[in-house]
């Protein structure tokens, strides 16, 4: 199929006719490879001789014959056109030796060039003769001057000469009076539609998705359109060169770019599948420089627009890549990524060269790699950023350079690997061999070992690298560092918080507030301390300048206790400060942002903003998996966001998967034990509730931590032993937490153990301490210990004959739980989603509000207290009445109104009014809705449709 090709068929046409009348014509198409010039020859001498009233005359020149001298005069008047020589015969009248075998003089050549064309003119005399010449560009010298003494004496002659040759390799000038050159043209996307719309059918899309790749990825050349549908399979299209079934596409690009393309015009090729994206940067002279053309190029550079538009399609590149030499590919690169940084071209498009190439020689190469990896991790790309350090340090690096990349790059690994961010680190601090340098470089590796849970060998590191150190300064801070990663061993910490209160005394003012701060979270752990006070120490500070090396330290103790004093805000805006947002991961070779994870973490599930904590955390988590970091407290979090979601199976999962035989004497695992505590005590394990509270209790005062601001092990042991039957072993338990709450004065840590001191003195008492409990608790932003001592408050009170009052408080408690749990309003918010990172538990729910854990102990309380739902504040399926969901759960299963009514012994218009309020609650306007509504309304309740549908 020949399309595209009309104008010119219909001017070879005329050409031909103006022949047959006597007066000859030249026809020369000029075209880059592969756009159908022998096709189109081949055209125009079945159409102009099709009536047979033209002798056809063919030649096709050939490189190898390029250097003979008149090879293609030979193949015109070869021996089989020879005649007699004079008589009337068909032959041209010459003998073989009539055509010389080597270049004659200019006098001798005038009269050969005379003869053949006398000769040709004879027998066109006889009947008309079409002369067609493929590919002049590689006809010999001699035979091209023939060519051109032939097409000046065309006038007069009946004989269409018809030729073609390649533009790369130069346009052969021929006089304009006697014929035209045309140049054939891209096809126009049309064209190229048809043409692959022409073979095999298959569906209308993957029609027209392949239409669209040979559009895009052959440029309008007709060879790579046919070689391009011959590889194409079906199913979806290729992504890469190898996806293709085979190798035509490729090859003709290779062949052409191998064999037949000229210097300049390869140069150029490579120089835009290099470039790739950024070839647009690279125009006019910078491509010249690019490709390498040399001095002796001409100034203003060929039109590329053609080459251009081939090489932005990546099958293409990648075919062009292929074909060429692995050193010329090389040194392209190194000129296009030298150009693009010079340009001011993005780092990651430099360094998308640079990483092709074996070694980085110049610090600008370096530099680029490391700028495009600061970028990826902005961006979260962490696979990408750690490639490009990787190939960074294959450099030849200074010690200190090559340290500072080491570090960056491990931080980067240890998530992944946390072995292999350790090693990294390890061969990081052997590249300094003074005491004070590898003091910047022993926090990191002591970090990763404190993550890694190897606290004894973080301390053992720190010792002694600081023993090495002999600037007074760099010491001090260096202990203070030691410090904080000594909170995660028991022992360790005591004898740190030993030199925490000598060096407070003395230490300079930009390293005091840490050490401050580390000594204030002891004795609040110890219950030596007031809220107030640790505030009076921490706000003050919190102005103050500290050293670079122990910030994020500082502000990861000060907001702990912030955290801890309820001041959730301020400890999440310190938090925030330091930390990225997701899903880039943070640093975890740096302590005090461990620590500043742990506190976002908490300090946003005690705020009752559960999908936040999955949306922040799960990223960290599912990195760190399987690789050798625990982060028993993080897993904590997000297991008990889950809890609280409804998400129950995933919640225990999360925790299970945590090994405690290796657990050692750090905090993070009484965390844990404290998580798995208050799971089994919602879901009525009261033993193994116990057994945990019990441990984490165990653990805490194995670290002089009685307080009960972190984990109140106490509170949630007292009300396990008061369901296993123990009341007076609970009220001792609750007792001495309730003291230490008053010691420190928050409304959480006070109104938490005032409700599990109710729950364990019981009678009057203990109605008593509920409603202080609530009073008080209605002063935090403790959401969820409020919603739980309502639900205690109002069960205490109908079981004191006060069930008017009992009710309110249920249905306070009910209220609170929806607005607690009800999703974000916005659909593509990062809290949205059941689990962040698209990832979704087995057992979620669709529907939060209706499977959280306190909507559905709230519901159970209503159900037993015998109130009546009101839905107040309620949205969606959560708003409507029980009458309501009945009809609206038997009008998604199919009902008609009139079965409804019968089923239910409702009048129709009964059954009308409630759906008509349904569908406004649920703002749906057709019943085909309905059951998407209430995808997972109903978990934890018993059906109603079900058990109506079995009554009918």
């Amino acid at each position: 199929m020949l399309l595209g090709r009309d104008e010119v068929l219909a001017e070879a046409a005329e050409a031909g006719e103006s022949a047959r009348s006597g007066n000859g014509r030249w026809l020369l198409f000029g075209a880059a490879t592969g756009m159908g010039r022998t096709a189109l020859l081949e055209e125009v001498v079945r159409q102009v001789a099709a009536d047979g009233g033209m002798r056809v005359l063919v030649a096709r020149c050939s490189p190898e014959e390029s250097t003979f001298p008149f090879a293609l005069v030979r193949q015109i008047f070869s021996e089989a056109e020879v005649g007699t020589g004079t008589g009337p015969g068909p032959g041209f009248g010459l003998g073989a030796e009539d055509i010389p075998f080597t270049d004659p003089p200019a006098a001798e050549e005038q009269q050969t060039f005379h003869r053949l064309v006398a000769s040709l003119a004879r027998t066109a005399g006889r009947r008309p003769v079409l002369l067609a010449v493929d590919d002049l560009h590689d006809a010999d010298t001699v035979s091209r001057r023939w060519i051109g003494y032939l097409a000046r004496r065309l006038a007069g002659l009946p004989v269409l000469l018809v030729l073609t040759e390649c533009l790369e390799n130069g346009a052969t000038a021929l006089p304009r009076a006697t014929g035209t050159s045309v140049t054939l043209r891209a096809l126009a996307p049309s064209a190229v539609t048809r043409l692959a719309l022409a073979g095999p059918a298959r569906t209308g899309q993957q029609d027209a998705d392949r239409a669209e790749l040979c559009v895009q990825a052959c440029a309008g050349n007709p060879a790579l359109v046919h070689a391009l549908l011959a590889d194409l399979r079906e199913g979806p299209l290729p992504g890469r060169l190898s996806d293709l079934a085979g190798h035509r596409y490729r090859d003709v690009i290779g062949h052409w770019l191998r064999a037949r393309a000229t210097p300049r015009s390869r140069r150029v090729s490579l120089a835009l599948a290099v470039a790739g994206d950024g070839l647009t940067a690279l125009g006019g002279r910078l491509l010249h420089e690019a490709a390498g053309l040399g001095p002796d190029s001409p100034a203003t550079p060929p039109d590329t627009s053609g080459l251009r538009r081939l090489f932005s399609h990546p099958l293409a590149r990648e075919a062009a890549l292929a074909a060429a030499e692995p050193a010329e590919l090389d040194a392209l690169r190194r000129r296009v990524a030298r150009l693009l940084d010079e340009q001011g071209a993005p780092a990651a498009q430099v360094a998308a060269h640079l990483l092709h190439i074996d070694r980085p020689g110049e610090e600008w190469m370096t530099q680029s790699l490391e700028d495009a990896a600061e970028d990826a991790v902005r961006d979260g790309r962490t696979d990408e950023a750690t490639a490009l350090l990787r190939h960074a340090l294959t450099a030849h690096l200074a010690p200190g350079r090559r340290a500072g990349l080491t570090l960056r790059l491990a931080a980067l690994e240890l998530p992944h690997s946390a072995d292999a961010g350790i090693r990294r680190l390890r061969a990081a601090m052997e590249l300094h061999a003074e005491g004070d340098e590898r003091a910047a470089v022993a926090p990191a590796l002591g970090a990763a070992l404190v993550a890694r849970g190897r606290t004894d060998t973080a301390m053992h590191v720190m010792h002694q690298v600081g023993s090495a150190i002999e600037d007074d300064e760099l010491v001090r801070a260096f202990q203070t560092t030691a410090a904080l990663m000594a909170s995660h061993d028991a022992i360790a910490w005591r004898n740190a918080v030993a030199r925490m209160r000598e060096l407070a005394a003395t230490a300079p003012a930009v390293i005091e507030p840490l050490a401050c701060g580390l000594v204030t979270e002891y004795e609040v752990g110890a219950g030596e301390l007031s809220a107030a006070e640790a505030m009076t120490r921490v706000l003050p500070r919190l102005k103050a300048p500290v050293v670079p090396r122990l910030r994020t330290g500082w502000l990861g103790s000060a907001a702990t206790l912030l955290q801890w004093a309820d001041r959730l805000d301020e400890a999440r805006a310190l938090a925030d400060e330091c930390l990225p947002a997701p899903p880039v991961l943070p640093d975890l070779t740096d302590i005090g942002r461990q620590c500043l994870i742990s506190v976002r973490a908490e300090a946003a599930l005690w705020a009752g903003d559960f999908r936040r904590v999955i949306a922040e955390n799960t990223p960290l988590l599912d990195a760190c998996t399987g690789q050798g970091l625990h982060m028993p407290h993080l897993v904590s979090m997000v297991a008990l966001a889950h809890f609280e979601l409804g998400h129950r199976a995933h919640a225990r999962r999360l925790v299970a998967a945590l090994d405690e035989v290796s657990a050692d004497s750090s905090w993070e695992w009484n965390e844990l034990r404290y998580a798995r505590a208050s799971m089994h005590l919602a879901e009525g394990s009261w033993q193994a509730a116990l057994d945990d509270y019990l441990s984490c209790g165990r653990g805490q005062s194995a670290r002089d931590f009685v307080s009960p601001v972190a984990t109140p092990w106490r509170s949630g042991a007292a009300l396990a032993l008061v369901r296993l039957g123990q009341p007076m072993r609970a009220l001792d338990l609750a007792e001495e937490e309730l003291r230490h709450a008053r010691t420190w004065g928050t409304p959480r840590t006070v109104g938490r153990a005032l409700r599990a001191h109710a729950v364990a003195m019981g009678g009057r008492r203990g109605l008593d301490s509920l409603h202080e409990a609530v009073a008080v608790l209605r002063q935090a932003p403790a959401p969820v210990e409020l919603i739980e001592t309502l639900l205690d408050l109002g069960h205490a009170r109908i079981g004191a004959g006060n069930g008017r009052k009992g009710r309110e408080d249920l249905h306070e408690a009910h209220t609170m739980a929806l607005r607690l749990l009800a999703p974000d309003p916005a659909p593509d918010s990062a809290s949205d989603s059941d689990s962040a990172g698209g990832r979704q538990p087995a057992d979620a729910a669709v529907s939060a509000p209706v499977t959280g854990r306190l909507v559905r102990a709230t519901e159970n309380a209503l159900r037993t207290g015998g109130a009546r739902r009101t839905n107040r504040g309620a949205t969606g399926s959560a708003a409507l009445t029980d009458a309501e969901r009945r009809i609206v759960e038997l009008a998604a299963m199919g009902r008609t109104n009139a079965e409804i009514g019968a089923a239910l012994h409702l009048a129709r218009r009964t059954v009308e009014t409630h759906l008509t309020n349904a569908y406004r609650k649920l703002g749906v306007t057709r019943r085909t809705q309905l059951a998407s509504c209430l995808d997972g309304a109903g978990a934890g309740t018993p059906s109603v449709a079900r058990d109506i549908t079995a009554l009918a």
